[in-house]
């Protein structure tokens, strides 16, 4: 890597001296393009305005050898969102997620489907997230445990467009099922001289009430020498934005029959033990750099770019939760329940606890990423008939975040939920309120610590060439190889991440439980740091304000450099004097492991392509044909390393019968080898000059994310016991075997076949109607399944341990429609020519068919392989019963989607009012929040019917329906200077999730952010 590295730089300070000595010789004069030979063959990209992008845009899927939808900046510097996930949901067929889930769970403590996203997250096009992200035609991506970028940590600023490639050809790197998103930077020779271009933008969050600058500036030139022609540009931005997110959650429906005091009706009613809200604080602030060097003379050309996008996250976070115990919560007499039995309306307390529990929290969390792209390209037109081009690059990228919670415990007499209007409503009246503010009803209850960091490289080299035929029919031939080498680290903490300090399970008078007492804050030995909080505007006033509470205090959760925060040593020693036998703090709490065995995944990859690609048109044919056919052929080589961990279980010799196994620590390595051979054949069709016909077939591969890949496999025997209350003697209720394999480095790639038709008619300037049908069918789909794997105890007996991770175990199909038009109408009166729309929609349809379907319709009793297998393919309810019929939808799918735009250009005019919209789409099977063991089962045949605490359910979390309407406005003062003003969610639209149930889909959350908007003046020169 050090070579390459070496070798780039030689390169770049080559093009360096070479640029300095052509400016000299050129004695400042500027090109004039439209008198040189070199210049015509250039191409120049002038984009001026809303309508000039919409027409440029257009232009590109015309002319494109393939079928691509794109969205170029209406002027330098500015693409018509804030983030480059927001400018990609406006494409036909591409959707983005709200939540703050990232992919890795190396990478999060796993809740992040229960958090907002302030500028979207999870790109997918037509629904399927298996999504190559490119920069200028090169692989691009983040240290994000996958293979993709994380499209908000880069700078739309810096961006000239966004292209979408919907069915790529042989010459397109492979890995893109979906599709191929590829962010395209301007080079020198776009401009026909001297170029320059600064803004300024003021932006605000009307929930947070906070403003946030960005500034971006390029300037670019290019001049005549004899030495040839020289370009250089830079273009740097860097932006803040601060937001807030309000978000209201209710717990999962448990069926009880004596749920209603009072009530021996027998009558099954689902019930939610109440639910909890928070205030999340995002501050951002995303920094931008790029450079470009060009150089041609006669038949030789070079280009050397840099790239550089680095991105600061930190939020806050104060939350309330309820947490009652699902078996034994009362709902007073008087409750309202709905046709299905899920209550409505009531009242709940705990009359066998102090109250009903609560907890509150603050934490935070940060995330920094770097990700630099240095590359050079040369080509050399050789003869008329035959093009060489060289093309080497270096990418590296970072990541290292942090997430620390620190949480209190407590008993509130009682919480009243309203859940039949629109947004859930949990209030308090005032016996309530002054108990939530009162010290003596709260204890320190636990501190969660994380830490993550990443760092993945790529080094590619790849040569091309390129046979133009003297042929009627055949254009040219395009071969080549590439070959690459990419690695991927990740460590973090792991283990005892979260940690009790005091939990009401741990104090009381059993001598089993370790604690006299509870860390109560009212105890001055316990007097730690916290604050009260109250919730001004929560939801914009939509929603009744929380009550104020007691949360710690932000400090305690600050991150500390490479160990937990400070004040967790001073928390976690708080039990000392409670403990029923003498303890130490080191006895009672250490520090997460940080990048060991068990948390670590390294990865490394190498790839050969070779492809050959056929591109002929018919030009005698009463209706025109032209396209290509190609082949590209793709060897991969991975290895992985990791560890296979069992720690003996210090109880199993206490117990006769129960197997003792010796400790295992085994170090393995993985290495896998496959070859995908990927035809592709698109074809065109012209009626005439507007209207034209695509057809297009491929087969394409979607590797396993490096985090699938991780070599790493924790096996546990669990011993459950119970005290017996007379004799107060331990007694041995089973043992289970269960494990985790974080991944599964023998995973294979996703396969996919495509089929693309297309219509497409473009008429007067810009205007187009366009149609795709589009089927695609997927192979090897990696879904979360539980398998056996055997260890022998030391007497030698085998034993089956469960094992949850990856496999590739399913497949599906994903069909569909888009339709896309847009046109400016010219032809009415002054100024109302100045009006235009844009819009788009698709219809998917999809299926997954999992190769093992569940075998029964309960996942009970708990524990055994056929109950998690099933939990985790399908999905069970609360009461243990299989949801989705066992045939679960593909995940990220939303049957429909549109974006409807009306546009107005005229004279200095430019305005833009933009609703864009998407239905419900599943989001995961087994999620945090909507998954545990406090189910209730219901299955006839189980030993455990009826108990408490006896289904580990899993409930299927949706995304809601969601739209969302954005408007700009813009004045050209001049041609170099114009003002615009932006704003996002004029509709105060709230973002729904669902978890479903056999009862129905129960709304999970909500979520308010309100208006943003921003002011921008930009000059250019």
């Amino acid at each position: 890597m050090k070579q390459f590295q070496k070798t780039a730089i030689a390169v770049g300070a080559a093009q360096l001296v070479l640029l300095a000595s052509g400016a000299m010789f050129a004695q400042g004069a500027f090109a004039d393009d439209a008198t040189t030979k070199d210049d015509k063959a250039a191409t120049t990209v002038v984009v001026v305005g809303q309508r000039a992008a919409l027409e440029s845009a257009a232009a590109r899927k015309k002319n494109s050898d393939e079928i691509v939808d794109s969205i170029v900046a209406d002027d330098i510097g500015k693409l018509p969102d804030k983030s480059v996930t927001e400018v990609l949901q406006r494409v036909v067929g591409v959707t983005i997620d709200r939540t703050l889930n990232r992919i890795d769970p190396q990478q999060s403590v796993g809740d992040g489907i229960n958090h907002y996203a302030a500028e979207g997250t999870g790109v997918s096009v037509r629904g399927l997230s298996y999504v190559r992200s490119g920069l200028n035609g090169r692989d691009s991506f983040s240290a994000n445990g996958g293979r993709s970028l994380s499209f908000e940590d880069v700078p739309p600023e810096l961006m000239a467009g966004v292209d979408v490639y919907k069915n790529p050809s042989a010459e397109q790197i492979e890995g893109g099922i979906s599709g191929i998103v590829d962010l395209r930077t301007h080079l020198p020779f776009d401009f026909k001289g001297f170029k320059a271009q600064v803004s300024a933008e003021e932006a605000r969050q009307q929930l947070r009430g906070k403003n946030a600058p960005s500034v971006s500036g390029l300037v670019s030139n290019r001049w005549n020498t004899d030495y040839g022609q020289f370009g250089a540009l830079l273009d740097v931005a860097r932006s803040r934005y601060n937001a807030r997110s309000d978000g209201l959650n209710i717990s999962p429906y448990v069926p009880r029959t004596d749920a209603v005091t009072g009530d021996t009706s027998g009558t099954k009613r689902w019930i939610t033990n109440g639910g909890s809200w928070t205030r999340n604080d995002f501050e951002r602030e995303r920094t931008g750099l790029y450079g470009a060097l060009q150089w041609k003379k006669d038949s030789l050309s070079s280009a050397l770019t840099y790239f550089r996008s680095k991105y600061d996250m930190h939020t806050t976070e104060s939350a309330l939760f309820m947490s009652g115990n699902p078996a034994t919560i009362q709902v007073d007499p008087g409750a309202t329940f709905g046709a299905n039995g899920a209550l409505l309306q009531g009242t709940i307390r705990a009359p066998q606890d102090p109250g009903v529990g609560l907890g509150t929290d603050a934490r935070s969390a940060g995330r920094k990423a770097d990700t630099t792209d240095m590359s050079w390209n040369a080509q050399w037109r050789a003869t008329d008939q035959w093009t060489f081009n060289v093309d080497l690059q270096h990418v590296r990228s970072t990541s290292n975040g942090y997430d620390n919670t620190v949480g209190t415990g407590g008993f509130v007499p009682k919480e009243t939920l309203d859940l039949r209007g629109s947004m859930p409503s949990l209030t308090f009246d005032d016996a309530d309120r002054a108990a939530l503010v009162d010290a003596k009803n709260y204890y320190w209850s636990f501190a969660q610590e994380h830490r993550d960091a990443a760092v993945a490289a790529l080094n590619v080299a790849r040569l091309d060439a390129k046979f133009t035929f003297d042929s009627p029919v055949l254009n040219d031939l395009r071969f080549g190889v590439r070959f690459t080498n990419r690695s991927a680290e990740t460590r973090s903490t792991h283990g005892n991440e979260w940690a009790a300090i005091t939990q009401t399970w741990q104090a009381g008078p059993a001598n089993w439980q370790p604690l006299t007492s509870l860390a109560y804050l009212s105890d001055p030995r316990f007097a730690g740091p916290t604050t009260t909080l109250s919730y001004p505007n929560f939801f914009g006033g939509k929603a009744p304000m929380p009550p104020t509470i007691i949360v710690p205090q932000m400090s305690t959760t600050s991150p500390n450099g490479d160990a937990p925060p400070a004040a967790f040593a001073q928390l976690h020693a708080f039990p000392i004097p409670l403990c029923r036998n003498p303890c130490t703090a080191s006895s009672l709490w250490t520090p997460s492991p940080f990048g060991d065995a068990q948390g670590l995944n390294q990865q490394k990859e190498k790839s050969k392509a070779a492809y050959a690609q056929l591109r002929f048109g018919v030009d005698t044919w009463r209706f025109p044909v032209d396209g290509n056919l190609g082949v590209r052929v793709v060897r991969t080589d991975m290895t992985a390393n990791g560890f296979l961990l069992l720690s003996p279980n210090n109880d199993a010799s206490k117990y006769p019968g129960v197997p003792q196994f010796a400790a295992l620590s085994d170090p393995r390595q993985f290495d896998k080898k496959y070859t995908n051979v990927l035809p592709s054949l698109n074809l065109r069709m012209k009626a005439s000059d507007e209207l034209q016909f695509r057809a297009a077939f491929s087969k394409g591969i979607a590797r396993p994310d490096f985090y699938q890949l991780q070599t790493y496999t924790q096996l546990n025997e669990n011993i459950k016991t119970h005290t017996d209350p007379a004799t107060q003697q331990s007694i041995l209720d089973g043992v289970t075997f269960t494990g985790s394999g974080r991944g599964n480095p023998m995973l294979t790639p996703t396969r996919s076949t495509n089929f693309d038709v297309t219509a497409e008619y473009y008429f007067g300037h810009g205007s187009s109607l366009t149609l795709a049908v589009f089927n695609k069918r997927l192979k090897d789909i990696v879904i979360g399944r539980t398998a056996t794997y055997t260890v022998n105890d030391t007497t030698g007996q085998p034993y089956n341990f469960l094992v949850t991770g990856p496999a590739n175990d399913a497949d599906g199909r994903a069909r569909g429609a888009e339709i896309g038009y847009q046109q400016y109408f010219d032809k009415l009166p002054g100024l109302l020519s100045g009006f235009g729309v844009s819009a788009n929609y698709t219809y998917i349809n999809s299926r997954l068919s999992l190769r093992e379907s569940p075998t029964s319709m309960w996942c009970t009793p708990k524990d055994t392989a056929e109950a998690n297998l099933n939990r985790d393919m399908a999905g069970f309810d609360t009461d243990g019963h299989l949801l989705n019929g066992g045939q679960p939808p593909m995940t990220g799918m939303s049957k429909n989607a549109y974006n409807l735009a009306l546009l107005y250009d005229k004279g200095p005019v430019s305005a833009r009012l933009a609703y864009t919209w998407r239905s419900k789409y599943l989001q995961a099977i087994n999620a945090y929040g909507t998954a545990d063991g406090s189910g209730i089962d219901a299955n006839p045949n189980s030993p455990n019917k009826g108990q408490a605490y006896s289904v580990n359910y899993a409930l299927p979390t949706w995304g809601g329906a969601y739209g969302v309407l954005d408007g700009s406005f813009e004045y050209k003062f001049s041609d170099n200077l114009n003002v615009s003003v932006q704003a996002s969610n004029l509709t105060n639209s709230l973002y729904k999730t669902y978890m479903q149930q056999s009862i129905g889909m129960m709304e999970r959350g909500a979520f308010y952010t309100g208006r943003s908007y921003s002011v921008r003046m930009g000059y250019s020169f």
